[in-house]
């Protein structure tokens, strides 16, 4: 089967090839990272100038763009060009001081979005959120820093009908995972997709027979063999220097962008759902009002 050729949208190159620089041999890594890292500087180079910058050969810059699914050095060039040019036209001058940070931070946060789901595949996307509305059970895993957006995932398919298991403790998820069965998914959330305690959690699953759909910023990630279904994201908060930040946004928005899409395939029980929730919320504040007469 032909390769498909790597066409990020505008100002998604960057997240691309971070998503799959971690799977390249050293000499390669050596010259995507700085294609990562100092695009402004690539777009004037030829391969041989960036094979010097990296100290290997014309040739392993070949081989390297062809690795991150580019057609040839040219095209990966190409494209940082056109996301540099992007940039460009969307700066603006910064005001000082604490109101210039605050604004910066959140121009950060904005860019890292804005091309944060470049790198999922949609039909993988589909297939997932298939799987999970079609599931007997699901169980939703995460440990370290990706805990919190495990968890806030799990409470939001809870909150649209899409009732689900989230243990906290690692272990408990591994022992969990087990017990699944074939007709069952265990969605696993890893940032770095090598957690050793979240592999075991994925690979317990796989050998029950579950589907195991997972979310990490790597391509070719540990997680990635244990994995049905494989959802990446965010791996351009790495070179970003509010990385934490940018880490948890993106992980929350693909987990929040799966919730919404098992929602729609479970529309009866999601709405049921819903109406239940503002009902109850309806009643917590009227309480709360009443309480403070």
């Amino acid at each position: 089967m032909k390769e498909r050729i790597a066409e990020p949208p505008v100002g998604g190159t960057i997240d691309h090839i971070l998503s799959v620089l971690p799977s390249l041999v050293p000499s390669a890594q050596r010259a995507a990272r700085i294609c990562a890292e100092r695009p402004e500087d690539v777009v004037d180079m030829s391969g041989a100038d960036l094979a010097e910058a990296a100290g290997t050969s014309a040739a392993s810059v070949s081989r390297m763009s062809q690795a991150l699914g580019f057609r040839s050095f040219q095209h990966l060039r190409l494209l940082l060009v056109r996301d540099l040019g992007a940039a460009a036209r969307r700066e603006a001058n910064p005001a000082g001081g604490t109101e210039g940070w605050l604004h910066t931070l959140a121009d950060g946060a904005a860019g890292v979005l804005q091309t944060s789901l470049a790198s999922v595949d949609p039909a993988v996307f589909d297939a997932a959120a298939d799987a999970i509305a079609a599931a007997s059970r699901v169980l939703v895993a995460g440990t370290g820093g990706s805990a919190p957006a495990a968890q806030a995932a799990a409470f939001g398919f809870v909150m649209n009908g899409r009732p689900c298991e989230a243990p906290s403790d690692g272990v408990v998820q591994q022992l969990t995972a087990r017990v699944l069965g074939p007709n069952d998914v265990c969605l696993v959330v890893s940032s770095s997709g090598g957690n050793g305690v979240t592999l075991a959690v994925a690979a317990a699953a796989a050998e029950a027979g579950a589907t195991v759909i997972g979310v990490t910023s790597f391509a070719r990630a540990p997680l990635a063999e244990h994995a049905t279904h494989l959802l990446i994201a965010g791996a351009r908060f790495q070179a970003w220097d509010r990385g934490m930040a940018g880490s948890v946004l993106v992980q929350h928005l693909l987990l929040s962008a799966l919730q919404m899409a098992v929602a729609e395939r479970m529309k009866d029980a999601a709405e049921h759902a819903q109406a239940a929730v503002r009902d109850e919320v309806v009643g917590l504040v009227a309480e709360d009002r009443a309480g403070g007469r």
